[in-house]
């Protein structure tokens, strides 16, 4: 088990901006990537954003390219999620994982997972 400990989240108004952020608390980390899901109310779980923690190699959902930018502090496992110019429609519960597999976007290939953190944005 690798826990993952997530921050951020709340309400803010369309077009404004928010940070998430997510800790790896356990004593070794070397996932393959970290990244970003996010569900909706009676939606699936679903990607937005990751990279490969050790190259950086970013990926983004078409919906949230352009607004949103993830980055990592290798050196404390800490990964971060950074969300302008918000919708309504980013609206979700937002939660991050890890994984050892190169299925980047895949949300079955993730291992372990935050406990995920409410995003309201308000039109």
């Amino acid at each position: 088990q690798v826990p993952l400990v997530e921050s951020g989240g709340g309400l803010v108004q369309a077009g404004g901006s928010l940070r998430l952020s997510c800790a790896a608390t356990g004593r070794t980390f070397s996932p393959v990537a970290a990244g970003w899901f996010r569900q909706a109310p009676g939606k699936e779980r679903e990607f937005v954003a990751a990279l490969t923690w050790g190259g950086g190699t970013e990926y983004y959902a078409d919906s949230v390219k352009g607004r949103f930018a993830v980055s990592r502090v290798i050196a404390n496992n800490v990964w971060s999620l950074q969300m302008n110019s918000l919708k309504a429609e980013d609206t979700a519960v937002y939660y991050c994982a890890t994984t050892r597999r190169f299925l980047i976007t895949t949300v079955s290939a993730y291992d372990f997972w935050g406990q995920g953190t409410q995003v309201t944005v308000s039109s």
